[in-house]
C-alpha cells in the first residue's frame, strides 16, 4: 500500500469517442455470454490463470485501501471431496427442513438441490472471506471499512477476469457458511463471502433458457 500522503501520476489511456464505444459494445457482447454453469469437466487449467484472476481481484476499489478480503484458492482433491460431503450435510438439512416453499418454486425450473458434484468436478474453487476487522502485528484490532460492498465488488471483477480467460463459473453459498473457516484453517475475523467455482465446462453441457430484464427495466437515465 502506499505510504500517507504519497501520489504518483494517473496511468490513464485515453481513446477517440468512437473508440471507447466500440469496446464497450465489443465487452458487452462478451460478457453476455457468461453463463452459470454446474457440469464442469475435470481437465486441468494453468494455476497462473486463476492466480491472475484473483491479482485482477485484488484491484478493487475498497474502503481506505485496507484490502478487507482473503482468497483461498482449492486445487487439492480430498480438500475439495470433504468440502462437498460437508456442504452436502448442510444443505440436505435446509433443503429438507428450512427451506421456505417460496424459494424452492422459485428454483425449479433451475434444478437445483442439496447435491453439489462440481465441488469435485472442478478443477478450481476460490472461496473469499469478507474481513470484518483486521488484527495488527501486535494483536490489536484494526477497523475496516466498507468490506461487504469491497468484497462484492471485488468477486465481481474475478468471475469477469475468469470469463475473460474463457473459463466458465459457478458463484455458490453454501448453508452455514461458518464451516469453511474450520476447514480452511482461516481466523475468526474472517466470514465467508462466497464460492467461485472455475473450469471448462463439461461437453456437451445445457444451461437454462432465461433471458435478462430490458435496460428500461433495470435502469434510468434523468
Amino acid at each position: 500500500m502506499s505510504e500517507k500522503g504519497k501520489y504518483i501520476p494517473l496511468n490513464f489511456t485515453e481513446l477517440d469517442k468512437e473508440t471507447m464505444a466500440s469496446n464497450s459494445r465489443k465487452f458487452l457482447d462478451r460478457i453476455k455470454k457468461r453463463r452459470t454453469v454446474r457440469s464442469f469437466s475435470q481437465i486441468d487449467i494453468p494455476e497462473e490463470i486463476i492466480i491472475n484472476a484473483v491479482k485482477a481481484a485484488a484491484t478493487a476499489p475498497n474502503g481506505a485501501n485496507l484490502q478487507p478480503w482473503h482468497f483461498v484458492i482449492i486445487k487439492d482433491i480430498k480438500l475439495k471431496s470433504e468440502l462437498r460431503r460437508l456442504s452436502e450435510e448442510k444443505e440436505a438439512e435446509f433443503y429438507s427442513e428450512h427451506a421456505p416453499e417460496e424459494w424452492l418454486n422459485d428454483l425449479k425450473h433451475l434444478g437445483t438441490n442439496e447435491e453439489k458434484p462440481f465441488l469435485e468436478e472442478a478443477p478450481y474453487i476460490i472461496v473469499v472471506f469478507e474481513k470484518k476487522w483486521d488484527v495488527l502485528k501486535d494483536g490489536k484490532k484494526k477497523k475496516l471499512y466498507y468490506t461487504k460492498e469491497s468484497v462484492g465488488i471485488a468477486t465481481g471483477i474475478l468471475i469477469t477476469a475468469l470469463h475473460n480467460s474463457c473459463l466458465a463459473t459457478l458463484t455458490y453459498t453454501p448453508e452455514n457458511m461458518l464451516f469453511l473457516n474450520e476447514l480452511l484453517n482461516r481466523p475468526k475475523n474472517e466470514k465467508p463471502f462466497l464460492l467461485v467455482i472455475a473450469g471448462l465446462p463439461k461437453e456437451g453441457t445445457r444451461v437454462p433458457d432465461i433471458t435478462k430484464k430490458d435496460f428500461d427495466e433495470i435502469a434510468e437515465i434523468i
